[in-house]
């Protein structure tokens, strides 16, 4: 098969023919008030590390800028600068509110988008909206700081600023010509009715390195930038080599160094003339002798002094090659170079994104992968470093405990991030739903980003795989394997699948896993406690400190999410043991320890973590001897149906082994093997084992909540939290305190547990999306014959894969315009659906409105949001199928 051009660089790469991944869109959108730049005492990185320092004060660990590109070490760096003779700073950086000043949390207030990027990153796209009046940096804090936990954030699209078109549409655009000659075109458009003055910096600086006093890898003698040429800077770089930036029409470059302003910051002596905020200064400031007029620092800028006429626009084209490479082209080959770089994007995608779609489905899945491209980061942060201090600097004070016991991890590398702005830093689990999406497009980096979590420098050497910065030891739930095997599954016909990496995370998962068993099973009664589980305020009180009242908790998502685990090790197991039979003892294990956490689940005391009376899977409370369950019907009671795995039995029939040692324990073990089905409704043998938490008759119960539209069922798709407790809160007194869950749609109503999110009633992508795959593969084992009201009392009886495609389709709408022109996603915004220039933007939140579906939390968190792209795939498969029925 002819490979198309973005899929040859994607083998050339893989191969190591050409380095064609090197260059990408790693530069982060926020570094400030993260916690690899927080030294301080109190571990308040927001309040160490803000904004306001961010223009002036050296990064130790990263960088940020403005739709940027830089290496994936982050040694070079590029980003645009812009000043509109109004704001009172330079625009170098996304600005937002930090935890504290947010009334629903951090939040980002601009406008930008990811509009279009191939995986080895030979075309990007995406755009800035800049408005021409002041930027309003002070009114938008005091708006959110007068507004409440009941009121909904104030966002810079509210302030009227984008009304008449008066602001530019700044988009910034890289065309690789070759692995390492990257040509840059910034278009802007002024969408106003009136002539408005712009300065735009293109930028161009070296990550500071050198001044930590540490030597070895990563650190450098300090590179150089300089001027060659009226419009051509030299940059030099001891690991990189020598690379050459071209301006075409540039008014001036302009030079610094990338060294903090102690003057500024600490009232102190700069041990430079020339630091990082010059370019500030000289054009905002007006400082005389701000940059260095010999031409040479390690951070410079192209000056354009332009107008925008009202209506037009204006282009600028840079190049950024390594010396060796720039003797191919010219600066003027640019238009050419771009032309084939975007037919080619649109010969790729259209060999990834399934017939049968609209275009505008088709464009948000188009968006979707853009916005996974650009949300890659180069993230560096080695904890024993940190906390050691560097020798250069002053001691860091003794602090807060946080990650003393990661002193092993080291992280130097690109990895996909949730949001680059509002989560700067990796979360496992939401990367490991990142992966799905990226395996259609990037099969290597999927499973390069898989197999390094269970690298030796980031698993703990107890096992556990690293949640967060904020706390490396909090516990995420169990989806790596998950992830894995999709990836798997993903990648390859049965035939040419990868069983190496198969292999390789399988044997590190199994060292994770025995780290939940050892430490979340604290009875060893297969029940199972997890704490946090990523699931952020959803249960009555926080479930990583301490119960209330002495108690400790049974969690049915902690023991689902290990039934969960154990079931996909399972199928792992039985894919290796094909070729090598040493694998069909782990999968005696695996499906042993299945069966007992399922049973222990089913009937642990009795009933396990059921409730017959309201057939729903509840966490337990054991306080004073008692067993009290949490009548809370939220996602804590579905995961138990996600924890479903179909066998085959010709798959068992060719492990003899295998089959052997399941048929003893199913004739031996029968007070565990009640909850194995083996034959479908009517009691023929189809060749399916089902392997399922719930009974038959339990998963039609809880399906019941599931699909009522007065609980679980939204317009959007399901429900963190039933709409039930509306009308019905739960709340539970314990030595005095009342601890209370109520429905909550949007934004969080309290700053239980902090940050911005909430799980009280929203629509989550990630939970959504393996509860439709658990649906499919109960059809895989039911088939037809098990029909399920949808919605509920609706009178309307579907199929089970029926019901998971409506509920895919669900989740679709709310990123697909209505008949007014609105998407759910965005709103009551108006200038999405009025604007033409604002009506093909899409925005993958975090998580959406449980009754409306307007998008909340982060607001470019495409990582696990990107799942919209496999349920329109799904939404082409079901409409193949219908047109041959």
């Amino acid at each position: 098969m002819t490979l198309d051009p973005e899929s040859r660089r994607l083998e050339e790469d893989r191969a190591r023919a050409k380095n064609w991944k090197r260059w990408g869109p790693y530069l982060s959108e926020r570094q400030w008030g993260t916690v690899r730049e927080d030294y301080s005492a109190s571990g308040d990185a927001w309040t160490y590390f803000p904004h306001d320092h961010a223009r002036s004060r050296t990064y130790r660990w990263g960088e940020d800028g403005l739709l940027g590109f830089c290496d994936r070490q982050a040694r070079l760096c590029f980003a645009l600068a812009l000043w509109n003779e109004k704001d009172a700073i330079l625009k170098e950086r996304l600005f937002g509110l930090t935890g504290p000043e947010g009334n629903h949390g951090e939040d980002v207030k601009e406008l930008y988008y990811y509009l279009d990027g191939t995986p080895t990153n030979s075309y990007l796209r995406a755009l800035y909206k800049y408005p021409h009046e002041r930027f309003p940096y002070r009114a938008l804090l005091e708006e959110n700081r007068r507004r409440g936990l009941t009121d909904r954030e104030a966002e810079l699209i509210d302030t009227g600023l984008f009304d008449d078109g008066r602001y530019f549409d700044v988009t910034a655009e890289y065309a690789k010509a070759d692995d390492e000659d990257i040509f840059i075109r910034v278009t802007i458009d002024n969408r106003g009715p009136e002539d408005r003055a712009l300065h735009v910096l293109p930028t161009l600086w070296f990550r500071n390195t050198w001044s930590w006093g540490r030597t070895g890898e990563g650190y450098t003698s300090a590179p150089t930038l300089r001027r060659v040429a009226p419009t051509t800077i030299e940059a030099d770089h001891p690991g990189l080599g020598r690379f050459v930036f071209e301006a075409q029409g540039a008014d001036e470059l302009l030079f610094t160094n990338n060294e903090t302003n102690d003057e500024r910051l600490f009232d102190t002596p700069n041990a430079t003339p020339f630091v990082k905020d010059a370019f500030h200064r000289r054009l905002v400031d007006r400082v005389p002798g701000a940059t260095n007029d010999e031409g040479v620092g390690t951070k410079a800028a192209a000056w354009y002094r332009r107008t925008v006429p009202a209506g037009g626009r204006i282009e600028l084209r840079l190049r950024l090659v390594a010396q060796h490479q720039r003797a191919a082209h010219r600066l003027s080959d640019s238009s050419s170079v771009f032309a084939r770089r975007i037919e080619e994007a649109e010969r790729f995608y259209a060999t990834r994104i399934p017939d049968g779609l609209s275009s505008e489905e088709r464009a948000v899945a188009r968006q979707g992968y853009a916005g996974l491209i650009w949300t890659k980061q180069f993230y560096s942060y080695a904890v024993d470093q940190w906390l050691a201090g560097d020798p250069a600097q002053p001691p860091p004070p003794k602090r807060t405990k946080r990650n003393t016991e990661w002193r092993h991890l080291y992280n130097r590398d690109v990895i996909s991030m949730p949001d680059k702005w509002e989560y700067p830093w990796y979360a496992a689990w939401d990367l490991a739903f990142h992966m799905v999406p990226f395996a259609r497009i990037d099969p290597d980096f999927a499973k390069s980003q898989l197999v390094l979590m269970l690298r030796e420098w980031y698993m703990h050497p107890n096992g556990q795989i690293p949640a967060y910065e904020y706390q490396f030891s909090d516990v995420n739930p169990p989806v790596h394997a998950w992830a894995a095997w999709r990836v798997y599954k993903m990648t390859g016909t049965r035939a040419t699948r990868d069983k190496t990496f198969l292999a390789r995370v399988f044997q590190k998962l199994l060292i994770n896993f025995t780290w939940w068993v050892n430490r979340k099973d604290d009875n060893g009664d297969n029940l199972f406690t997890g704490g946090f589980l990523g699931l952020d305020n959803i249960g009555i009180f926080d479930r990583s400190r301490e119960v209330p009242g002495g108690g400790r908790m049974r969690q049915a998502d902690g023991t689902a999410w290990m039934a969960f685990y154990c079931s996909t090790m399972l199928s792992m197991a039985l894919e290796l043991a094909v070729d090598d039979p040493a694998y069909e003892d782990l999968a005696s294990k695996f499906f042993e320890h299945f069966v007992g956490i399922v049973d222990a689940m089913n009937s642990l005391g009795g009933s396990g973590l059921w409730d017959d009376n309201d057939g729903f899977y509840y966490d337990q409370l054991l306080i004073d001897g008692r067993a009290v369950p949490l009548e809370t019907r939220s996602l804590v009671g579905l995961v138990p149906l996600f924890a479903v795995e179909v066998l085959e039995e010709d798959v068992i029939a060719a492990l003899p082994g295998f089959r052997k040692r399941m048929q003893w324990f199913l004739n031996n073990r029968k007070d565990l093997s009640r909850h194995i089905t083996y034959l479908d409704h009517d009691g023929q043998d189809h060749g399916h084992r089902l392997l399922a938490v719930p009974s038959k008759e339990r998963l039609l119960r809880v399906l019941r909540y599931v699909l009522d539209e007065n609980e679980f069922l939204s317009p959007h798709g399901i429900r963190s939290l039933s709409r039930h407790h509306l009308d019905h809160p739960y709340a539970l007194n314990i030595e005095g305190v009342e601890y209370r869950v109520d429905y909550v749609r949007g934004e969080s109503t309290s700053w239980m547990f902090g940050g911005n999110s909430n799980w009280r009633g929203p629509v989550w992508f990630p939970m959504n999306f393996l509860l439709i795959e658990a649906l499919q593969r109960y059809h895989h084992f039911y088939g037809d014959a098990l029909q399920v009201e949808f919605p509920t009392g609706s009178g309307r009886h579907l199929d089970l894969r029926s019901i998971a495609s409506e509920l895919a389709h669900r989740l679709l709408r709310l990123f697909l315009p209505d008949g007014s022109g609105r998407r759910p996603c965005h709103g009551t915004d108006d200038l999405y659906a009025t604007d033409p220039c604002f009506a093909d933007l899409v925005l993958f939140y975090e998580y959406f409105d449980g009754d409306d579906g307007r998008g909340l939390g982060a607001s470019h968190q495409t990582g696990w949001t990107a799942l919209v792209i496999r349920c329109l795939e799904d939404l082409a498969t079901r409409r193949a199928r219908d047109s041959r029925d």
